[in-house]
């Protein structure tokens, strides 16, 4: 075989195999929605869990474009302060990031979360597809068998609407305004009712 030949064969083999490398690593990850309150404090939980690769707060479950954080906060688009996850599933699975969810979030608390009371700060969680339906549905039932807690668990599960990023300044608020944001976690009684109730395994 002529050198140019194996040269551009050579070339040939080795573009499919990095086009086929970058198909599969843009397949494999997913995302998952999740609202527990602040979105401020539901961040930094999920950037800490292995296989996650990125997260984004903003606003989830209302009718309304491109809402903002005042209206939003204000009550006037039916959205919840919500963050996206991003994750590889071969590495995390849904199962476990539904476990990281739980453990950041009162889910007997029916008006909001925490010092936060709205619909806004409602807790849920936003499913994607029927597996993530039933995943959530039996993540919930075994929450509320486990005798964890004394009172109904009532956070929601319901299907996923379009995801809306909410302003830069926002994102990753915990470490452009650590001191604010830890004044705030501790100060809305997420700090204390988290630590009372799980301990060292919110850590998990």
């Amino acid at each position: 075989m002529p050198k140019y030949l194996l040269i551009l064969l050579t070339l040939l083999g080795s573009a499919v195999s990095g086009a086929r490398a970058q198909e599969m690593s843009g397949s494999s990850t997913k995302t998952a929605i999740f609202a527990g309150g602040c979105f401020w404090c539901m961040q930094s939980p999920f950037d800490k869990t292995k296989g996650v690769s990125k997260t984004v707060v903003g606003y989830c479950g209302g009718g309304e474009a491109n809402p903002t954080y005042d209206q939003v906060s204000a009550k006037k688009t039916g959205h919840r302060e919500s963050v996206e996850v991003t994750y590889d599933p071969a590495q995390v699975t849904y199962d476990q990031l539904l476990d990281v969810f739980w453990r950041q979030i009162n889910p007997t608390q029916t008006d909001g979360q925490f010092a936060d009371i709205g619909l806004p700060y409602k807790a849920a969680i936003f499913y994607g597809n029927e597996e993530e339906k039933k995943l959530a549905e039996a993540s919930r039932e075994k929450l509320s068998q486990s005798g964890k807690f004394s009172k109904p668990i009532v956070t929601e599960i319901l299907a996923a609407a379009k995801f809306y990023p909410a302003e830069e300044y926002h994102q990753k608020y915990y470490l452009k305004n650590a001191p604010d944001y830890q004044a705030y976690y501790v100060g809305s009684g997420r700090a204390g009712f988290l630590k009372k109730t799980w301990g060292d395994e919110t850590k998990k």
